[in-house]
């Protein structure tokens, strides 16, 4: 749990059982909610011993792994003089970078439709306008100011002395197989690291019918004759009877009789570039933006923290991959000795839209949205404690809610959803844009996949 000396200044981080213990006893109060932390009633920053913690990020495509660390000196029995990391409090923050594309898309369909049909016109925009620099489109912008909020907010909870970033970069066209580099031929390029890269990606067996142990041939998905590429996203292994049953004919033709199996397949063709391009576009502007908090910031290969992590028998997950993030010296003895056995779910929502009407589907306004986002003192997304007095849903209840003008507000719990009064609500935090929870570490690491 994160705690703040008497004035407000950010002291070590203690453990939940501490923090009950100086609640219960009073000598703290509660400062916010999500994340949890404290305030201390008598003791100051000046006496009290503040070491620092280290900040160690695991960006990624959908979410961004943080580790609040702490480092000391740590004797083996071999006499080595190593240090001991703790992972003190693990965050995972949720991004909404595809939300916003999708909402920038359907904006972008709306316009053109309007356009199309000539009800109502609008001049397209010229392509050569200049970008300022840096600029990012804003399902990128997002990640970056998302992280961002999340560490400066962080740096207020927490004495950080340093922050760790993991940044990767990944050459693209290499990876998409774009193109045939240095002259090399199709067979050349695939006998060497594409049909490497097919063969673990397929694991050995035909895309189309799942033969093993047959002669495998390279197959473009989208024929060459109708516009498809070399790139690796249009390859895939197929057996010699599949090959050559299928020709030239669109996949979607060739495997319309098995949709599930269409399905995977073009989810599979579709899956790497895009996380590589996120990462590629943000990773060094994330690390700038970073360096802006006046805490010294330092940057780490991917390969060390797998090294990292593979040595401590850690498994995969992004809280753990920030966790390893770093050096750690293991000649010398350095090892990971705490594991955060539950970790802190942070899910962006964003802050309520900019429109003032809400669309139909073919893009023209149908209702006006209120102007005003403040209604009785509450607003959308502000954590709440409700106290129903009567009827099917008396008791006490904390969750987040959605504001209307009659006072008649939507509460949202983890178990039920229902209307109070305003006049039953409690504020207990104001709407940041995030929503929190928590969730077992394993069982986490268990769903993630590579970022």
């Amino acid at each position: 749990m994160f705690v703040l000396a008497k004035g407000g200044e950010p002291l070590m981080p203690c453990h939940p059982a501490r923090a009950r213990e100086l609640l219960g006893r009073g000598r703290a109060v509660v400062a916010r909610q999500a994340p949890f932390t404290i305030r201390l009633k008598h003791r100051t920053r000046a006496g009290s011993d503040v070491a620092g913690v280290q900040l160690r990020l695991d960006p990624g495509s959908k979410a961004t792994g943080i580790a609040v660390t702490d480092e000391c000196p740590n004797g083996t029995a071999e006499g080595r003089s190593g240090l001991a990391r703790q992972g003190l409090i693990a965050i995972e923050l949720r991004h909404r970078g595809r939300q916003i594309h999708g909402g920038m898309m359907r904006r972008a369909d709306y316009r053109r439709r309007r356009r199309s049909a000539n009800l109502r016109h609008r001049a397209p925009r010229h392509h050569n306008r200049t970008r300022p620099v840096g600029w990012l489109p804003p399902s990128l912008r997002h990640r970056i100011d998302s992280t961002m909020s999340l560490v400066t907010r962080l740096c207020r909870y927490a004495p950080v002395v340093e922050i760790h970033v993991e940044q990767v970069a990944f050459d693209t066209a290499s990876f998409a197989g774009v193109g045939q580099p240095d002259g090399l031929s199709e067979s050349t390029r695939a006998g060497s690291e594409i049909r490497e890269f097919l063969l673990a990606r397929w694991n050995r067996s035909c895309t189309y019918c799942d033969a093993t142990g047959v002669p495998l041939n390279i197959e473009h998905v989208r024929p060459k004759r109708h516009g498809g590429s070399d790139r690796v996203t249009n390859l895939v292994l197929a057996c010699v009877p599949c090959n050559q049953a299928k020709g030239t004919l669109p996949v979607e033709q060739f495997l319309a009789d098995r949709p599930t199996r269409l399905e995977r397949v073009i989810a599979q063709l579709r899956k790497p570039l895009h996380d590589v391009a996120v990462m590629n576009a943000t990773g060094c502007q994330l690390v700038r933006t970073l360096a802006s908090t006046g805490v010294p910031v330092h940057a780490w290969s991917g390969g060390r923290t797998r090294w990292n992590r593979a040595v401590t028998g850690l498994p995969k997950s992004h809280t753990l991959d920030a966790l390893a993030t770093g050096l750690l010296d293991h000649d010398r003895g350095d090892a990971i000795v705490r594991v955060p056995a539950h970790i802190l779910v942070v899910t962006s929502t964003g802050r309520g839209a900019y429109a003032r009407t809400t669309p139909d589907r073919f893009g023209f306004p149908r209702l006006r949205r209120p102007r005003r986002k403040i209604h009785h003192g509450f607003s959308t997304g502000d954590l709440v404690r409700a106290s129903v007095p009567g009827g099917k849903w008396a008791g006490n209840w904390v969750g987040r809610i959605a504001v209307r003008a009659s006072g008649q507000h939507r509460l949202t719990t983890l178990t039920s959803r229902f209307d109070v009064s305003h006049r039953n609500l409690r504020l207990l935090q104001r709407a940041d844009g995030h929503t929190y929870g928590f969730a077992p570490e394993i069982r986490l690491s268990g769903e993630r996949g590579p970022a």
